[in-house]
């Protein structure tokens, strides 16, 4: 099978139909949460490539992080404007049209880049990482969050690729292991690394989407609030960064810091 990595018409006409933020799941909790435990975030100079909706990056903003949003994708960065002007962050979230690959910045400019859904699309994703080294100060860190391979979502993902009918068009995956590899060929050292499933859970995820399509919208978190759901959800943080975990989780991310 040939290998077709997406380009910016794949990424305009996704964000064109995934412009209503209140039907799109947030990334995982737990980049939030491995980026909150490790900087201090009232001025820290931040890039999010590959934003999506923003809506990470909005949040570093409200905390007083200084970011900057990268992409090539023109109706992602409308997504991310729009939210911008609804809560007003023009002061400390500025928005840059550009290729990841050749970031419009000089060399030791930030404090932290981070992204999610991004590596996972490019064949070789190691230029990726190698620019994400080169706009970082010394002393820096890089956040890599990717889809883990040993999951039911790599097979489903397989065989949507198969009969072309992934929405990227082809995505690979990576273990734990692969992922560290990655960032330090790129010249990083890595930190700290996390994993987190799915919240919902990858099945109730697919029911919502086929029921937008017959005009039926599910609840966004169907348990929200529930004992069930928080006792669930304190199990699953009190696990995510077991080692022996990272083999379960559907997302995966490591932390490396620029030498």
């Amino acid at each position: 099978m040939s290998i077709k990595e997406p380009d910016q018409s794949v990424w305009n006409r996704f964000w064109q139909r995934k412009n209503d933020m209140d039907k799109v799941y947030p990334s995982s909790p737990s980049i939030m949460n491995a980026i909150k435990k490790n900087f201090k975030l009232e001025g820290l100079k931040v890039l999010e490539v590959g934003a999506g909706t923003g809506r990470d990056s909005a949040e570093l903003a409200r905390l007083g992080a200084d970011v900057y949003v990268l992409d090539f994708a023109e109706n992602s960065l409308k997504i991310v404007d729009s939210l911008r002007a609804k809560e007003n962050l023009y002061g400390n979230l500025k928005l840059v049209r550009g290729d990841a690959f050749k970031a419009p910045f000089p060399d030791c400019t930030f404090d932290l880049v981070f992204h999610q859904g991004l590596a996972e699309h490019f064949k070789d994703s190691l230029p990726l990482l190698k620019e994400n080294y080169r706009i970082l100060k010394h002393g820096g860190c890089c956040l890599c969050d990717v889809p883990q391979t040993v999951h039911p979502y790599t097979i489903i993902k397989h065989i949507l690729i198969a009969m072309d009918k992934w929405f990227a068009g082809w995505e690979k995956q990576f273990t734990m292991p692969q992922l560290k590899k990655l960032m330090k060929d790129a010249g990083f050292v890595c930190e700290y690394a996390y994993g987190d499933w799915m919240r919902p859970n990858l099945y109730y995820r697919i029911l919502r989407e086929l029921g937008f399509k017959f005009g039926v919208e599910l609840p966004k978190y169907p348990l929200q609030g529930t004992l069930y759901q928080k006792a669930k959800d304190a199990l699953l943080d009190a696990l995510q960064s077991n080692s022996l975990m990272h083999y379960t989780q559907l997302c995966i991310g490591v932390l490396g810091r620029k030498p």
